[in-house]
């Protein structure tokens, strides 16, 4: 099998190792006003008291994905929050690890990735949003964020267009930024671990001004990496500066920039079923390390730039308001070689029956140059109020989106391949096809095959203009939550433009007990628009609607450091394409999708240890009548972590383990076992250094993430070793 191997030559990460370097050189005048604080970590270690160690689980933050930060436990709506202690504890590389310890919450679902975190809630797709607002259109167009940069990581499970506007009836992702603080602790980090993953970085901020009205943070990153797949690395550099302006107690001012790039290729190979899942014609197997691309044509290079306001502004004791606006400009250069669907096994046979080359494949060459573009903001009005013996936390808002895609491409199906005779044809032949199980390179087509199949991709646009209202009432336990909006959406992909307009409706009852005990109901519905015209009632297309029903039972126990969520609900997501089986159907969407499903999210502390523990389990039914592809029945985890003493000296362990249930493909033809995996942390801290190490799949378990009915399969992530020293500044 060949080792990992790339070019040598510059690196984007050389930007932020260089800047890394730098800022430890620069702070040198902070740290002095640092010391005070040396002993804790930014505020991201774990409390001395109850209270502190049940946020652990978090809480809502002023930009956090319910807009406001109303407790988790008045909410009636299921949330999962990883920290960023958590992701620190978790080792936490990409975005997509912090989905692996939270019920009902999928992010693996095309196993090992480079290109985006794909995540599933609930069984469906959710959107990706930042600091309240949507981060991420259409496809392989800009960077993954890095964790080192976030402050938690948020996912709103259920409908969520009452304050979001389209999306999925799942939920969504919500990733909070880093901020300047006055109390946060410096430091610079240098990580290193298998398949030569090298990784610096710097988060350092303080105060400007000595009253604190002015506060700066710069947060620097850059990745140097292999992975275990070969001739693939994963490359990357940020820099996040930012400033906050306090001109007085009442109102603040955020500039949070993001200026990242990453050089990679692309992880998943789309491998056949036959070769992965069960043996292929020829009784062998294709490594899960085996690159089938082409090493000087493959590559998925992105860059994202954006700029974000964050501001607030309190008028009186009742009134304030909030704005976040954001310009984000997104761009990917992506070329890959994959093997061809082709239909049956995807194998080519000779004449006689025999294995064509023992293996030999078509494979298809694929070039796009995307971009993105985003204009947004989102200003909201809040009042709170007391009118006899009701509270009223009352959210008036407006949200405006102009986005921009763009995708030119080129797609060189089956190179070479003969679909009538099943043979290379007479004209290219097997030249740029593919031996999957002892792959050699050097061929790439020309560059006029590619000039002959380009397609100068359409601007396509979408204008997104969204009024909502949303109040929580307090009467003594009870807490009533209604909301509403309206919104109107143009989209225009190019050759054809559609208007919609929608209203989203959402409601909910809890009830806390005195003994901690809060159950409650809820409802919440979603929209999505869909570009096109019904060619059966000859009028445009209706969006995609959902809708959920939920019930559940939060505690958090008074005299017991223990938080518990147990929820059980029924989505429903219609005017979906009509079903094969429904030939004289009135419409062309008549297809209905359901899901039902029970989670459980636990979190609990007794003397020196933490346990964490989340189970789900998922009915899902799409509109064919199947299962959902790729989406695991059941999920269970466990996460149990041990420190000695109230700071961040010391010794610090951890344990999880995580258990994904089988998934089916789509077509509930094809089966992919279920899988069990170990995760370990250890660290020390000392003065100001700490040092920790983190193992993800500790044994090493070879798996198969899911497989679909089009005839692919994802292997998961292998063993990650990872070792970190930080040093607080």
């Amino acid at each position: 099998m060949l080792s990992n191997s790339r070019p040598a030559g510059s690196s984007p990460a050389l930007l932020a190792l260089a800047f890394a370097a730098c800022a430890a050189t620069l702070s040198g005048p902070l740290s002095a006003q640092l010391d005070a604080s040396a002993e804790a970590d930014a505020g991201e270690t774990e409390g001395d008291n109850m209270d502190e160690i049940v946020v652990i689980g978090g809480e809502f933050q002023r930009y956090s994905a319910m807009k406001a930060d109303a407790p988790i436990m008045e909410t009636a709506r299921s949330v999962s929050i990883e920290t960023q202690l958590d992701l620190r504890n978790k080792g936490a590389l990409d975005l997509v690890d912090a989905y692996l310890y939270s019920a009902g919450v999928f992010g693996e679902t095309y196993g090992y990735a480079t290109r985006g975190d794909w995540v599933k809630v609930r069984g469906l797709d959710a959107p990706e949003y930042r600091d309240s607002l949507q981060a991420l259109f259409g496809s392989y167009n800009n960077t993954r964020p890095h964790p080192y940069a976030l402050e938690q990581v948020e996912v709103l499970k259920g409908p969520a267009s009452v304050l979001y506007g389209q999306g999925s009836p799942g939920g969504l992702v919500n990733v909070v930024s880093k901020r300047p603080r006055t109390d946060m602790q410096s430091e610079v980090f240098l990580r290193y671990g298998n398949r030569d993953r090298w990784e610096t970085g710097a988060d350092i901020g303080g105060s400007l001004t000595a009253d604190d009205t002015l506060l700066y943070r710069l947060i620097a990153v850059g990745r140097d990496s292999d992975t275990q797949v070969d001739y693939i690395q994963d490359d990357t550099a940020l820099f996040a500066p930012s400033l906050s302006w306090r001109p007085s107690e009442r109102t603040e001012i955020t500039l949070l920039g993001s200026f990242q790039e990453t050089d990679s290729r692309a992880g998943a190979q789309f491998v056949p079923i036959a070769g992965t899942l069960r043996p292929a014609p020829n009784g062998r197997f294709i490594d899960d390390s085996a690159f089938l691309g082409e090493p000087s044509f493959d590559r998925y290079d992105t860059r994202k730039n954006s700029v974000t306001v964050l501001a607030n502004h309190v008028f009186n004791a009742v009134w304030s308001l909030e704005t976040t606006a954001r310009w984000t400009a997104g761009k990917a250069d992506y070329n890959q070689a994959w093997p061809s669907f082709i239909g049956g096994d995807r194998y080519v046979r000779n004449p006689d029956g025999s294995l064509y080359g023992d293996g030999r494949v078509p494979r298809t060459f694929y070039t796009s140059d995307a971009e993105s573009n985003q204009r947004a903001v989102d200003t909201r009005l809040h009042a709170d109020f007391t009118h006899g013996a009701v509270r009223h936390e009352l959210m008036m808002g407006v949200q405006y989106q102009h986005v921009t895609t763009e995708n030119d491409s080129a797609n060189l199906y089956a190179y070479g391949y003969d679909p009538a005779t099943g043979q290379p044809d007479d004209t290219v032949g097997d030249t740029f096809w593919i031996d999957l199980f002892d792959p050699t390179y050097g061929n790439v087509p020309s560059q006029a095959a590619f000039d002959a199949a380009f397609t100068d991709g359409p601007e396509a646009t979408t204008r997104d203009l969204g009024v909502y209202v949303n109040d929580q009432v307090h009467v003594g336990n009870l807490r009533i939550t209604g909301g509403a909006r309206f919104d109107q959406v143009r989209t225009d992909d190019g050759t054809q433009e559609q208007d919609e307009t929608a209203v989203s409706y959402s409601g909910g009852l809890l009830y806390t007990f005195a003994n901690g005990i809060a159950p409650y109901v809820s409802y919440a519905e979603s929209f999505e628009p869909v570009l096109g015209v019904d060619n059966v009632t000859q009028r445009a297309l209706e969006p995609r609607e959902g809708r959920q029903y939920e019930a559940g039972i939060k505690y958090r126990a008074s005299g017991f450091p223990l938080q518990a969520t147990l929820a059980a609900f029924d989505i429903k997501q219609s005017n979906l394409a009509t079903p094969g089986g429904l030939p004289d159907a009135p419409s062309q969407q008549e297809g209905v999708a359901n899901v039902e499903g029970v989670e459980l999210e636990t979190l609990t502390r007794f003397g020196d240890f933490t346990l964490e523990v989340n189970a789900s389990h998922l009915d899902t039914e799409n509109a064919n009548g199947f299962r959902f592809a790729s989406i695991p029945s059941d999920q269970a985890s466990a996460w149990l972590g041990y420190r000695v003493g109230p700071d961040v000296r010391g010794i610090r362990a951890a344990a999880g383990v995580r258990y994904i249930g089988e998934s089916r493909d789509g077509a509930d033809n094809v089966r992919t076992p279920s899988y069990t995996l170990g995760d370990l942390m250890l660290g020390y801290g000392f003065g100001r250094w700490d040092v920790s190490l983190n193992v993800r799949n500790v044994t090493d378990k070879e798996y198969l993430v899911s497989c679909l009915a089009r005839g692919d399969c994802y292997f998961g992530e292998r063993r990650q070793v990872v070792g970190t020293i930080r040093y607080a500044l």
